[in-house]
């Protein structure tokens, strides 16, 4: 097994942007006023200094601040260590607890978006103070799982990048990786078959889930009229089809299997290009000609986070179950109706061949509410008896926003 530390990394920098001269006006507009002699720099500088001043100093208590806070922290892990109990590091209902109170204290002007990435930053370094957290996420680096994890658990926490998704499950459930995490939907793609296929045979649990925008990018180093192939991992080249089809339509697709593989390929293989993410563009030194290539810009992939704890209920949860019923008629709608009688939601409904026995399928389902919630308990033992297997992989936070 291999470990990538969680260093914290620099996105490349884009080409500088053109500027085009304009004929200098000696005269306003007609119709505009007349805008003055040009401000003196000195007394903008003499503006601007007292305004710096104070946000230097507003720096230097915000630091004590945060160390004031990171202080706490490692109080309650040696409360935990004290207690001789299992108490986990990373708890997924109290990082919603955390995110929800600092949104509804925020009156602006930094958006809810900002202070949720910096928050997640503290609570990346908070896990690093009480032990440092190893996540498990399909690699190489720099691929979009590999972005997606830096994203939900930031850059103070270990990773492991390993080669497919029985490795991510057979990781945590030996305890070797702390949590996983799996993709397990796309908003353009559909169901990810793959991951999918893996719940039905470990005992791992989906913890917690996180949303994030998927946004492609053509790597290359060559200009793009002398590119003659484009690698990709399949799905990321289905997803910029259309994009692909108007700027390279003679330019060969090649199927990889990751887009860090892709990547790699075109740091090295004349007339390539690849279609990756930022940090893979970082990793391997290949410029981006193109940014955001996706043919849907609000393609967002789901996530699911395994590990081996069951969150508390949040009021606002999700609970994930897989289930096999007799191939009889009708068998499917007697589960499904257990679940309308009951009034709760299904967010998907998914199947997959049982591997097992031919017609034979596996349903997964998403259903909003907590296992442990009374009305969802009874509806889950009601549809146990209409089973031949029902399996709950887990009850978490559901996610709202897209990181």
């Amino acid at each position: 097994m291999q470990r990538s530390a969680g260093v914290a990394f620099t996105l490349p920098s884009r080409a500088p942007a053109r500027h085009y001269n304009r004929p200098r006006m000696s005269q306003p507009a007609p119709g505009q006023p007349d805008p003055g002699p040009p401000a003196n720099p000195d007394d903008t500088n003499a503006k601007l200094a007292p305004l710096r001043d104070r946000i230097d100093a507003l720096d230097a208590q915000l630091v004590k601040l945060l160390n004031e806070r990171a202080a706490v922290v490692v109080e309650v892990g040696q409360i935990k260590r004290d207690s001789g109990e299992s108490v986990p590091i990373y708890a997924p209902d109290r990082e919603q607890q955390v995110l929800a109170k600092v949104k509804a204290g925020n009156t602006g002007p930094l958006p809810d978006r900002c202070l949720d990435a910096i928050w997640r930053e503290l609570m990346s370094g908070s896990f690093a103070l009480e032990r440092p957290l190893r996540i498990g996420y399909l690699g190489p680096p720099g691929s979009f799982s590999h972005l997606a994890a830096r994203k939900k658990f930031g850059n103070s926490v270990e990773y492991d990048e390993l080669t497919d998704f029985p490795s991510i499950f057979d990781a945590v459930a030996r305890g070797h990786a702390d949590y996983g995490l799996i993709p397990v939907e796309n908003s353009t793609h559909g169901g990810v078959t793959a991951s999918l296929d893996c719940f039905l045979e470990t005992d791992a649990r989906i913890c917690a889930e996180t949303l994030v925008a998927i946004h492609h990018n053509l790597l290359s180093r060559v200009p793009l009229e002398k590119i003659k192939r484009v690698y990709s991992h399949p799905q990321a080249l289905g997803q910029c089809r259309r994009w692909l089809a108007s700027q390279l339509p003679h330019a060969e697709r090649c199927d990889a299997a990751s887009s860090s593989q892709a990547t790699q390929v075109a740091a090295r293989e004349d007339g390539a290009a690849a279609i990756g993410s930022t940090l893979s563009s970082q990793l391997y030194g290949v410029p981006i000609l193109f940014d955001n290539i996706e043919d849907n810009p609000n393609n967002t992939t789901r996530f699911s986070i395994i590990g081996r704890q069951s969150p508390k209920p949040t009021g606002d949860d999700k609970t994930s179950i897989v289930f096999t019923t007799e191939h009889r008629a009708g068998a499917l709608t007697d589960v499904l109706n257990v679940f309308r009688d009951h009034e709760l939601n299904l967010t998907r409904l998914a199947e997959r061949p049982s591997q097992r026995m031919n017609w034979e399928y596996f349903f997964f389902v998403d259903v909003l509410g907590h296992a442990d919630d009374d009305h969802v308990a009874t509806a889950i033992a009601e549809a146990r008896k209409h089973c031949l297997q029902l399996t709950v992989l887990g009850s978490f936070p559901r996610a709202t926003e897209v990181l």
